[in-house]
């Protein structure tokens, strides 16, 4: 019998499921909208029915260890998701208890999808090894899984990490929690977008950004892709949002000392015209005692499968202990 978990990862549209090995081989997939049912319990069934369709789909004899979750909002202590804006069921959602009445396995365990990213990339991906490393995610927002000494850091109420929602401009960008000035507003594929349209308000200057706009949406992909095509318009996007996460970067690292930083997601698949200038800003505001210690690493989990391996490595950790 192969030894397997599965991974599941909650978004707001879509969840995916996978069933996992030890050494990351995902099996078989499967995947059910997030968003059809505003009842918790009709979506447990569709997810229940998924699960079952998917273990039965494979030729191997599995032998289940548990499933893990990578959802917004989600709470490790607790097993649930709590007051997740994206997500149609409001208020708490006691997500693994509803389906631990379903299925009957070691291990059921959910955390945030940062944080399920963040121990993926310590069993299958570029943290292998590290102890102290701080997982940022750059998607639509900014998310962050911080470990220390080889354990993920929950504080006292399950919700500790919240890494983009550290207020990097007074006043600045209203973000979606109700604040001003979040990492988040700028350092995402939506803050990218949110500096094109700043800059081009306030410049003159010739862009093909500008001819963009008048005829579609602007996305991340877009600017990356005329940045790479040399835009100066462009480029300043990128340049400007590397400012602002490097200076976040060397102010995190004031606080644990982590041997790197991975980025992972979307807006880090754009590479060294990201990656590079962040560096170069982190170390320029870096305190003195930690220049040149902390490495800047792209994510080595596959696209495709990250989130669903990110989810399911909480089954490995936990069988760990």
């Amino acid at each position: 019998m192969k030894k397997v978990a599965i991974g599941i990862d909650i978004g707001g549209t879509n969840s995916a499921i996978g069933i996992v090995d030890e050494v990351g081989t995902v099996l078989t997939r499967g995947n059910i909208p997030t968003d059809r049912h505003s009842d918790i319990n009709l979506y447990i069934d569709d997810l229940a029915a998924e699960i079952e369709r998917i273990i039965a789909s494979t030729d191997v004899e599995l032998d289940i260890q548990g499933i893990g979750l990578g959802a917004p909002n989600g709470n490790y202590y607790n097993g649930t998701i709590e007051f997740a804006p994206n997500l149609r069921w409001k208020g708490v959602v006691e997500l693994t208890k509803l389906l631990s009445e379903r299925f009957n396995y070691p291990v059921i365990k959910l955390t945030n999808d940062a944080n399920a990213a963040a121990l993926g990339e310590s069993i299958y991906g570029c943290a292998k090894g590290l102890k102290n490393y701080i997982m940022i995610t750059l998607g639509t927002g900014l998310g962050s899984g911080v470990v220390i000494n080889g354990d993920l850091v929950y504080g006292h109420d399950g919700f500790a990490g919240e890494l983009g929602h550290v207020c990097v401009e007074n006043g600045g960008r209203e973000c979606g929690c109700g604040r001003l000035g979040c990492l988040e507003t700028y350092c995402s594929a939506t803050g990218l977008v949110r500096t094109a349209y700043e800059l081009l308000g306030k410049s003159n200057k010739p862009s093909v950004l500008r001819e963009v706009v008048n005829t579609e949406k602007l996305t991340s992909k877009l600017i990356y892709k005329y940045a790479i095509e040399g835009d100066a318009l462009a480029n300043e996007c990128f340049r400007f949002t590397a400012e602002k996460l490097g200076k976040a970067l060397a102010d995190f690292t004031t606080f644990s000392s982590p041997e790197a930083f991975i980025l992972f997601g979307g807006l880090a698949n754009a590479g060294d015209l990201l990656i590079k200038p962040t560096k170069e800003y982190m170390e320029a505001n870096m305190l003195e005692i930690f220049k040149n210690k902390v490495a800047i690493k792209p994510s080595e989990l596959p696209g495709a499968d990250a989130a669903v391996l990110g989810a399911s490595s909480l089954v490995w950790k936990e069988l760990s202990k």
